[in-house]
């Protein structure tokens, strides 16, 4: 079995709002093994991308641990967590607003050779960029582009090479394809399935489409309101979805064919308010198999099966459905 990279132990983020505390990431905990994708689910607003900030710590949790290759960061000074970044990096959502539309592809490919100061040599700083470009399918003759010069898909091509610039072991992909035409998502994924052979990347994938998701996973973790509620092998989520949540979400999954039917769970009732939320499931008023139990006692994870996590008291009879 292969070792983890990345392991994550009661991870919190709570924002003071002035109705009270916002429960972004409550009590969140997981492990990704070295070359594997982690895919992140979830609707919008379910806290999936702030825990890929927690994670590389660009934003300060309020309670919990995230152990990379075995150190604990969020222990690590400014001085430390500035040499450990170099082996974690982020390619962000929206290719054009993570890109200053004042450098050139060059300048912001070349910018973290810049600022970690690798490259002393010209010569040397240029060929690393040109290989960047090269790795990310970039022609040479975008060097010179400035961002609203180029296509959605060029630009996160830049974004893909800038974070490669320092030969990251691991990657937290921020919906990298969802602003992207679908022929383009298709090349940018098999770009990044084909870098992480290369290189022996490690993903965090998130996304809200499963069938992205599907696409590149390894395992998959399926967030909701700020908590996880399931975590399994791709394949196995896929054809046995075990927390009403995640059966709820494979229903709405579209099936490219007419001989083919599949029932469609409608989730009744209101998304309850993640500020200062009350004991119990968060999916509660939601769920069909929903008991006075899952109003007043919160569900932990705990293993169904060998690598299948799921947070439901009643799991076993959501899985007979």
């Amino acid at each position: 079995m292969a070792e983890n990279i990345l392991e994550i132990r009661g991870l919190k983020k709570y924002f003071p709002t002035k109705a009270g505390l916002l429960h972004a990431v409550d009590d969140v905990s997981f492990d990704i093994a070295h070359g594997e994708t982690l895919g992140l689910v979830g609707e919008s607003g379910c806290g999936k991308s702030t825990i890929g900030r927690l994670t590389l710590r660009l934003l300060e949790p309020t309670d919990g641990q995230v152990f990379f290759e075995g150190t604990n960061i969020m222990q690590l000074d400014r001085k430390s967590m500035r040499q450990m970044r170099r082996k974690m990096q982020i390619v962000f959502q929206d290719p054009y607003a993570s890109l200053d539309s004042r450098k050139s592809v060059f300048e912001s490919i070349g910018e973290p050779l810049r600022v970690q100061r690798i490259y002393s040599s010209k010569a040397d700083y240029e060929k690393r960029v040109y290989e960047l470009m090269d790795m990310a399918g970039l022609a040479h003759r975008f060097a010179n582009a400035y961002p609203h010069e180029l296509d959605g898909g060029r630009r996160q091509r830049v974004g893909i090479a800038r974070a490669l610039a320092l030969n990251p072991s691991f990657m937290v992909l921020d919906e990298p394809v969802s602003a992207l035409d679908v022929s383009i998502q298709a090349q940018v994924l098999n770009l990044m399935e084909q870098l992480q052979k290369d290189l022996g990347l490690t993903y965090l994938f998130i996304s809200h489409d499963l069938g992205v998701v599907k696409y590149i996973s390894t395992n998959i973790a399926v967030m909701y309101l700020g908590v996880m509620v399931e975590k399994a092998p791709s394949k196995a989520l896929f054809e046995r979805p075990l927390h009403p949540y995640t059966q709820a979400l494979l229903s709405a999954v579209p099936i490219p064919s007419i001989d083919v039917h599949q029932e469609r769970i409608v989730l009744e009732g209101d998304v309850p308010s993640p500020i200062d939320p009350k004991p119990g499931c968060r999916f509660a008023g939601r769920c069909r198999y929903c008991r006075q139990r899952c109003r007043e006692e919160t569900p932990e994870m705990r293993e169904i099966e060998p690598g299948r996590f799921v947070a439901c008291h009643f799991v076993e009879e959501a899985a007979k459905a």
